[in-house]
């Protein structure tokens, strides 16, 4: 199956690339190829910062967690299709990076992520709501040491002692 579906990628890639240099020439294509690539290595940078904190403000309880989970998601996507070489890929990794095309996609992602993507997002939205750590109610209390009395029989526990008291 994976073969297979490599074998289509390579023969789309082919096949976009064909078409293109032949409309345009291949010279515009090669510079359209360096173009999308720089393009797309400059939007994964501004789109992850946008995302950080999206997700910073949903766990302040300010944002949406599914919005920001699902972001994440698709910035992923995206950032992943850029290294894929090839002209289909870089488009659709500059249509995933695109905000305007994150907004419309985020509820197939969600459609697609199933009960999963709401889990995850109630446990986070549950996550910012609750209490944290060292502002709970301070109890007070003593710390006693027991001590016991008794005789050292061997100071090394390493080697084993035989009370001659006890039978042989």
């Amino acid at each position: 199956m994976y073969a297979a579906l490599f074998l289509l990628y390579v023969v789309v890639e082919i096949a976009a690339l064909v078409l293109v240099g032949h409309a345009i020439g291949v010279l515009w294509t090669v510079l359209l190829l360096l173009g999308g690539t720089l393009i797309g290595l400059l939007l994964m940078r501004s789109q992850w910062r946008r995302v950080m904190d999206g997700l910073r403000r949903a766990a302040g309880g300010d944002g949406s967690p599914g919005a920001a989970v699902a972001d994440g998601a698709l910035v992923a996507l995206g950032s992943a299709l850029m290294f894929v070489p090839g002209l289909v890929t870089s488009v659709l990794g500059l249509l995933f990076l695109i905000p305007p095309t994150r907004w419309a996609l985020r509820p197939v992602v969600v459609l697609l992520a199933g009960g999963r993507a709401a889990t995850v997002a109630a446990g986070a939205e549950a996550f910012a709501r609750a209490p944290r750590r060292g502002r709970g109610e301070v109890i007070e209390g003593e710390v006693v040491d027991e001590v016991f009395e008794g005789e050292v029989i061997d100071e090394d526990p390493r080697t084993p002692t035989r009370d001659p008291r006890v039978l042989p």
